[in-house]
């Protein structure tokens, strides 16, 4: 999770997402990341972000410069340029709660979905993990397209509901909620799988 999508004065912030129930969804995916570093098994990272000459968000072909929320609010609120998910600010880093340890991968991407121009297949692929635990802000956003594509990739996505937060009101939560458990993968809290990790 980084400050983008969890702190005041972030990206989401800026674009009028009410960003206080962030605080619930990292303590506990804090829960869960320290229960996965006590089992042994592995915690990756996914981060979104750009350079700042922004040559990985696409093209004038591309929909994603109109569509992703942080290139537009840089269009459309010149003061902002360069500040919102671009590599080295404030903005793109990890949350200090949330801070990776030394040797745990942390994987840049360029889009919504953690698998479109990553090496995340390959790096899951490489390591044998089958199974996902997935927490991350926004729900409705990046975690959903990265839970849909694993699940298009044969791994087994588990959404960490009370680990994640949705872009949006409750009512967005609910309905990714639903999504991923009818359609997509499995949804658990961080408690479940908190417990669940210490038992292994």
């Amino acid at each position: 999770m980084q400050n983008a999508f969890a702190s005041a004065g972030g990206m989401l912030d800026l674009a009028g997402v009410d960003v206080r129930p962030a605080a619930g969804a990292v303590a506990n995916a804090r829960l869960v990341v320290d229960a996965a570093r006590d089992a042994g098994v592995p915690v990756i990272y996914l981060v979104m972000g750009y350079p700042p000459d922004q040559s990985t968000a696409g093209g004038e072909d591309s929909p994603n410069p109109r569509k992703e929320l942080a290139l537009r609010l840089m269009r459309e609120r010149p003061e902002l340029k360069g500040k919102l998910l671009t590599i080295g600010t404030w903005d793109f880093q990890i949350l200090d709660a949330l801070t990776p340890h030394q040797g745990e991968l942390v994987i840049t991407k360029p889009r919504y979905d953690g698998f479109v121009g990553t090496s995340l297949d390959a790096e899951l692929r490489s390591r044998g993990i089958r199974t996902l635990l997935m927490a991350g802000i926004a729900s409705n956003i990046c975690v959903e397209s990265t839970l849909r594509d694993a699940y298009f990739h044969e791994y087994w996505p588990v959404m960490i509901e009370d680990a994640t937060m949705a872009a949006g009101s409750p009512e967005i939560q609910r309905a990714t909620i639903y999504n991923v458990t009818t359609f997509f993968g499995w949804v658990s809290t961080a408690k479940e799988v908190a417990g669940a990790l210490h038992a292994k």
